[in-house]
């Protein structure tokens, strides 16, 4: 009986993961191209971006969500497991995409940017510096 639990389980094991669906870079792309795209249509509604601020905004966050997930892949397979470590390159991109847009917005914009939760955010960047460097 004891042989045959076992060899349920193990078989249970390798059939879940056998299913786990594995990530093509093509697919990862795909997501992110998406994600990106949904994060400007936001801003693009509720900041009522003109054309060319849509292209920077869409560049500048392809390129830093990019690079963000390279950083995080790269560290992924250096088998990094310090979260800090993780959060302190997640601060890096966010603080790079926070002073681009800055640039890019106008005031009234960049007013309204901060009350969606970028101030709050950049606080608690600000924080984990400050207690990093503490």
């Amino acid at each position: 009986m004891k042989k045959f639990i076992l060899t349920a389980l193990l078989c249970t094991c390798c059939f879940a993961a056998f299913c786990q669906e594995v990530k093509t870079p093509e697919q990862k792309e795909k997501e992110l191209y998406e994600a990106v795209q949904a994060q400007v249509d936001k801003m693009t509604e509720s900041l009522k971006l003109d054309l060319a601020q849509v292209f920077y905004v869409d560049s500048i966050l392809t390129h830093d969500y990019r690079a963000l997930q390279q950083e995080f892949e790269a560290m992924s397979a250096a088998k990094v497991t310090n979260t800090d470590l993780f959060y302190d390159v997640q601060d890096k991109w966010s603080e790079r995409m926070y002073q681009a847009l800055h640039k890019v917005l106008n005031e009234e914009q960049w007013k309204q940017y901060l009350k969606s939760g970028a101030a709050r955010d950049k606080k608690a960047r600000d924080k984990r510096a400050a207690k990093k460097n503490k």
